[in-house]
């Protein structure tokens, strides 16, 4: 992790120094291939939803239980996003529920950014999830949390995100070129399962080993009512309890 970390850092150093970001990303073997390969893929989406990659804010989205991956996006003076892929998550581990210290398997649930672009993934290409973020501190255990936590290629994951090294080809280039854009935080919002629930004891009844994390779960549902309802992004921050703070 401290590697990967060092790398990205160097990474925007070398960015800010000699071109720009996207210019740095394509010197590399594997981000060159991934724009041969899916470069069209990504122009002719956009084009489709009348999207400027020039000038195109995107942000992630991620429900464990349904295993898939959306991606949103909107230019930048818009003031809603546009949901336009989904890509399916091709392996899973650990189970429903936030990911609360190293070696539990999970993924993590909430709310957190890209934080690294990793071109020399083993696992095709990768981007970084910024577990643990503050929540997390504050409520996993603490100075066993882990990390290194990953959207990337291939097939397989401990707590990762995988979507196929064909998919994450096309997924980096949306990253790059938002970033390229000015875009510094790129959102990544993971969330349990769809949540359009209204009466939690029926979850509860159903499932009652997911009682002790069912406040969490309340905790996060507004992230994704507000959303859900207005194709914004909310504000969020955290509460000296570890408890987001979720607001327009």
């Amino acid at each position: 992790m401290k590697l990967l970390l060092l790398f990205s850092f160097l990474s925007i150093l070398t960015f800010q120094q000699t071109g720009t970001f996207k210019t740095e990303q394509k010197k590399h073997a594997k981000v060159k291939q991934a724009y041969t390969d899916k470069e069209k893929t990504v122009q002719d989406t956009l084009k489709k939803y009348n999207i400027d990659i020039s000038k195109m804010n995107i942000f992630f989205r991620v429900f464990k239980k349904e295993e898939i991956f959306e991606l949103w996006a909107k230019n930048k003076e818009d003031a809603t996003f546009k949901h336009i892929r989904t890509f399916p998550i091709c392996a899973s581990s650990g189970s429903l529920g936030p990911k609360r210290k190293e070696g539990d398997y999970q993924v993590p649930e909430g709310f957190y950014t890209i934080n690294c672009f990793n071109p020399y993934s083993n696992y095709y290409l990768s981007l970084g999830v910024s577990y643990p973020n503050e929540s997390d501190r504050k409520l996993g255990f603490k100075g066993k949390l882990g990390g290194s936590i990953f959207i990337h290629g291939s097939c397989c994951t401990i707590g990762c995100i995988p979507i196929t090294d064909a998919l994450i080809k096309e997924l980096y280039i949306y990253a790059v070129e938002a970033k390229n854009n000015g875009q510094t935080n790129i959102p990544v919002h993971i969330f349990p399962f769809r949540m359009d629930v209204d009466d939690w004891t029926v979850i509860e009844k159903k499932i009652p080993e997911y009682k002790d994390i069912i406040d969490f779960w309340k905790n996060i549902q507004p992230g994704y009512t507000y959303f859900e309802k207005n194709k914004k992004l909310p504000k969020v921050t955290v509460a000296s309890d570890g408890k987001y703070v979720i607001a327009s």
